[in-house]
């Protein structure tokens, strides 16, 4: 006897995985009793959040197909369970299926065979498609096989991304699996970096970095691989502020990491620099800089390369700010208080550091600048 359950099982649009499972009973059984099975002994075994019956009311369990053949007094079969459920999900969904003794009145076993990837069949079958179509379709010279499968490769990687932690953050497929993952600023960075085979990265998606971002650094290696702009610079501030970062990587700059080649991805991963040496070389230069102004009531404005642009009295600061014409990124250190005045200036021009003898009463700080005082720095 072969019954088929084809037109039971239902794919939905956010299938992710297809649990292939075999069946052995020691007697007649047909697929009632099989489905009945699934869903009577595993009822209460994984707690409401993972209840069969549950999870294929709101459509993250499809409905499952059941193919049993009997012979000489036994049945056997094929159990397939489509999922969107998350891979930890889905694979405790399988070993419940495991615990299943009997089907109908007979004892039974069943055994998973493998947990299929959808969105990987489905990508296999879009490049074999495409392949037919450059080949055949296109009015054009003949294309070599090699580089047909090289282009389709790389057009389909931008499907890896995945949601990543609480924040669902943009996210190559080995963030897991690795011990060091790359940071980056948003969604395109992670599609290039995906797009040249590079998978253990993740986007921060805005200056305020989220608490994944934070938990993740640390347990693994960090590369905080940014832009080549002032966004980057800002970026990496709160980075260093909040997490635990172990390498700085730059795109050139005046460029972003999205539209970088995969050699000028290469090449800024390989001139990585460690964090405490970026963080020393920036303390050395800025305690020669506080010496050149303290005890003088002065104030200095360098640009983003810590070069002077221009000396002023500090009563004459916040004037030079709002009336200059100054460059953006630039850094200010003054013989005197920092107030929400001159921080409130600062952050319309685009200062990116204020350092200053001590810090006034701050109501409101922009994240774009950065307050040190004297005292951390000497």
């Amino acid at each position: 006897m072969d019954i088929e359950g084809g037109a039971f099982m239902k794919f939905t649009d956010t299938t992710k995985y297809l649990i292939h499972a075999e069946m052995i009973a020691d007697g007649v059984v047909e697929k009632p009793d099989v489905i009945g099975a699934v869903f009577g002994q595993t009822e209460g075994l994984l707690g409401s959040d993972l209840d069969l019956r549950e999870l294929q009311k709101t459509g993250r369990i499809g409905r499952i197909e059941v193919k049993v053949e009997s012979k000489g007094g036994k049945s056997f079969g094929e159990i397939k369970i489509p999922s969107s459920l998350d891979k930890v999900e889905t694979a405790i969904i399988a070993a419940a299926l495991e615990t299943i003794e009997r089907i109908g009145p007979c004892s039974a076993k069943i055994k998973i065979i493998k947990i299929e990837d959808v969105r990987a069949s489905k990508r296999k079958k879009i490049v074999e498609r495409t392949m037919e179509i450059l080949r055949e379709l296109f009015e054009e010279p003949e294309i070599e096989s090699e580089k047909i499968a090289e282009i389709v490769r790389q057009a389909v990687k931008a499907e890896e991304i995945i949601e990543y932690g609480e924040e669902k953050l943009p996210a190559g497929p080995a963030i897991d699996e690795s011990d060091a993952i790359i940071v980056v600023e948003g969604r395109a960075d992670v599609l290039n970096l995906l797009k040249h085979g590079i998978k253990n990265v993740i986007a921060v998606e805005g200056t305020n970095i989220p608490k994944t971002i934070i938990e993740l650094s640390k347990k693994k290696t960090i590369t905080a691989f940014l832009d080549g702009d002032r966004g980057g610079d800002l970026i990496l501030m709160e980075l260093l502020q909040v997490a635990d970062v172990d390498y700085i990587a730059r795109a050139p700059e005046g460029k972003s990491v999205e539209e970088l080649t995969l050699k000028e991805i290469l090449k800024a991963l390989r001139n990585k620099i460690p964090v405490e040496q970026l963080k020393k070389v920036e303390e050395n230069g800025i305690r020669d800089l506080v010496e050149k102004v303290e005890g003088k009531l002065m104030a200095r404005i360098l640009d983003k390369n810590m070069s002077l642009i221009k000396e002023v009295p500090v009563r004459d600061l916040v004037k030079t700010l709002k009336t200059d014409n100054l460059p953006k990124n630039t850094t200010v250190v003054l013989d005197g208080v920092i107030t929400q005045r001159l921080v409130d200036v600062a952050a319309k021009k685009e200062v990116s550091c204020l350092i200053g003898v001590k810090i006034g009463s701050i109501v409101k700080l922009p994240t774009s600048v950065k307050i040190m005082t004297f005292d951390q720095i000497l």
